[in-house]
């Protein structure tokens, strides 16, 4: 599914809306250059979850962890590392996290669970282009449901 994101207004949105169809156990992959909006839409989901206070980037630290009311959320920024090998040192424990929101993740690949949805940002015109990509059952269902609530923040289209 594809979507216009038309402002930073539509980008919370969509991540209100992730938010509130997420299954309760997910691993999302957040792909797309700098500047086009992955932090923006890791931030107002975790917002929409809940999350009070600053959320920060995970530029340096690598990981930032927010409790949630069920489990924790990891929002992780890989870009500064070398290779998968890496995570070791990170201390990630996948049994506390139920939700994974992984920046550049093409550089933690084999070192992380498999993603259940792929969100693929891209600056367009004024706006974001977005694509949604359900890589597992549980991202399949995800994006049903959000379909069938009527969540999403624009017009959407299939993915070719």
């Amino acid at each position: 599914m594809r979507i216009f994101l038309s402002d930073s207004e539509a980008t919370e949105a969509l991540g209100r809306a992730l938010a509130a169809t997420r299954p309760a156990q997910a691993v999302v992959h957040l792909q797309g250059d700098l500047g086009a909006g992955k932090s923006t839409l890791a931030r107002a989901m975790l917002r929409a979850l809940g999350v009070q206070g600053a959320i920060r980037s995970p530029t340096y630290t690598l990981v930032e962890r927010y409790p949630l009311a069920q489990g924790e959320a990891w929002h992780m920024d890989l870009y500064r590392i070398g290779d998968a090998g890496e995570l070791e040192f990170l201390g990630l424990d996948d049994a506390t996290a139920t939700l994974w929101l992984v920046e550049w993740p093409e550089r933690g690949s084999g070192g992380m669970p498999p993603p259940d949805l792929r969100v693929e940002l891209a600056v367009e015109a004024e706006g974001r282009s977005v694509a949604l990509l359900p890589l597992s059952e549980r991202g399949s269902h995800w994006l049903g449901r959000m379909a069938d609530n009527r969540q999403l923040p624009g017009p959407s289209v299939p993915v070719t």
